[in-house]
């Protein structure tokens, strides 16, 4: 199974208004193992960018005037996204800005819910988690995932949390957390190591000798002469 966590960042808002992306960033999933590859790129948006969104991620239209237009890199981005199933952190967000830049295309290609399947990590962590924070800083704080080197939002860098958090969320039950009654929570320890979930390791069995048994028997028995209470098993 293929899955491409992805991430943007734009001008603004909303693409109704003429906001254009400035930074895709995407982060390769294969049987729910980070496999190393990535999609990162910055985009000429041929326009201002909002002052409101520059302080979120730090980017300026002259940071951005020679970089390559959406039109020069969509084949590309394309290419890595197609047919995979993205896991986008509000979606409709991101959606609406890809879809708004592939109609300005001519000929328009199909647009991004025709390409792939489309699962929004908010929507989910909002059914997992209701009445709480589901930012994807308060994910982290839950999840035990370390954001401290993110100093300003960056869309491959946000694409890389989402990975571990959508591990870690989608990876089996989460902890019993008492955020919205008592202000704390009690988080488990993350069971996501090098882009590995581990809940999805498989345990290996082995064989117990018949010495070893017969020597935890032993102790057993030695346990029951002191006085102690038999294993409910025994």
């Amino acid at each position: 199974m293929r899955q491409i966590i992805l991430d943007t960042e734009t001008t603004g808002l909303n693409p109704a208004d003429g906001h254009r992306i400035i930074e895709i960033g995407c982060v390769e999933l294969i049987n729910r193992r980070i496999t190393g590859r990535y999609y990162q790129q910055y985009i000429n948006p041929l326009r201002e960018i909002d002052e409101g969104a520059s302080e979120v991620h730090g980017l300026t239209q002259d940071d951005l005037s020679k970089k390559p237009e959406f039109s020069q890199i969509a084949e590309e981005f394309l290419a890595f996204v197609d047919d995979s199933q993205l896991i986008i952190h509000n979606a409709s967000f991101d959606i609406g800005f890809l879809d708004s830049e592939l109609e300005r295309l001519k000929p328009t290609p199909a647009l991004m819910g025709a390409r792939c399947e489309i699962f929004d990590s908010l929507d989910y962590a909002r059914n997992l988690h209701p009445g709480q924070r589901n930012s994807l800083d308060a994910l982290c704080k839950r999840y035990q995932v370390s954001n401290a080197h993110r100093q300003l939002h960056g869309a491959l860098l946000d694409a890389e949390l989402l990975a571990e958090v959508y591990l870690y969320m989608t990876g089996g039950q989460a902890s019993l957390s008492l955020d919205s009654v008592s202000g704390s929570a009690s988080p488990e320890p993350t069971l996501v190591k090098d882009g590995v979930c581990l809940r999805d390791l498989s345990l290996v069995s082995g064989q117990v000798s018949e010495e070893n048994l017969s020597s935890h028997n032993k102790m057993l028995e030695t346990m029951k002469d002191f006085g102690a209470t038999l294993p409910i098993w025994k």
